[in-house]
């Protein structure tokens, strides 16, 4: 975000061999043991409209998929808003983080920082949480965290200039494909506390997620999620209904 403030030309690519304080989604903090994951950083100056860009952590999400389908030999879905599991288990988390302020309050422009976080040999004694998994403990075919990276670049780039010059479309298309979400059972918790739950039934053009469910006098009520914490349910769940 430093390099982006300073003019930072997009294309620009950081990787951290360990990470010490990471930022997730909704400032929670994540920690890394050196040379045991991909951490990537990547500075974007898309030239879609500014309500789309939100979108760019599904189309990385798509790029990974197909990433570690292709070098891994290890079959991933995709949990919304930026999740990356296997066998129900994270692996990997994406965040797109846009504008935002520095020392003096700054403001970054048009830029978009996209982070990665992929768990590549960690043990499941290193896991963060038991939800966690990593390619290591799914057997992935290979670990070279540089052929990994090489590889998910080209398909992003690919993915990414395909975004920039029509829209979000084709990338959420291919997110729906290898969703781990739509369809099925969800508990929804907001940032303002509100809770809800429902079947999620589609992507919106926008990246948010739909779910049908009820409100809190039984009617059926349809939601469309911009930013909220999603937990898979399965049907039958107590205190569940949709």
């Amino acid at each position: 975000m430093d390099l982006a403030r300073r003019g930072g030309e997009q294309g620009r690519v950081l990787i951290a061999e360990q990470q010490s304080a990471g930022r997730g989604r909704l400032g929670r903090q994540w920690e890394c043991p050196s040379g045991a994951g991909l951490m990537m950083s990547v500075l974007l100056r898309p030239d879609r409209p500014r309500d789309e860009w939100g979108t760019l952590s599904l189309a990385a999400a798509v790029a990974l998929e197909e990433t570690l389908r292709a070098v891994a030999g290890v079959s991933a879905k995709l949990k919304w808003p930026n999740d990356v599991l296997i066998g129900g288990r994270k692996v990997c988390g994406i965040l797109a983080a846009v504008g935002g302020a520095g020392d003096e309050g700054e403001p970054i422009g048009g830029a978009v920082v996209l982070g990665l976080g992929l768990n590549v040999s960690l043990t499941e004694a290193e896991l963060p949480v038991p939800e966690a998994t990593s390619l290591l403990l799914e057997g992935a075919a290979t670990l070279e965290r540089e052929v990994i990276a090489a590889a998910f670049l080209a398909h992003f780039a690919a993915v990414y200039r395909t975004w920039n010059a029509s829209g979000p479309a084709h990338a959420i298309e291919r997110w729906r494909e290898y969703s781990a979400t739509l369809g099925r059972p969800v508990a929804v918790s907001f940032p303002n506390g509100r809770k809800v739950a429902g079947v999620a039934t589609d992507i919106a053009a926008d990246g948010r997620l739909v779910v049908a469910g009820r409100d809190g006098e039984g009617r059926e009520e349809v939601l469309t999620v911009a930013a909220g914490d999603i937990v898979h349910l399965r049907r039958g769940d107590r205190g569940v209904a949709y």
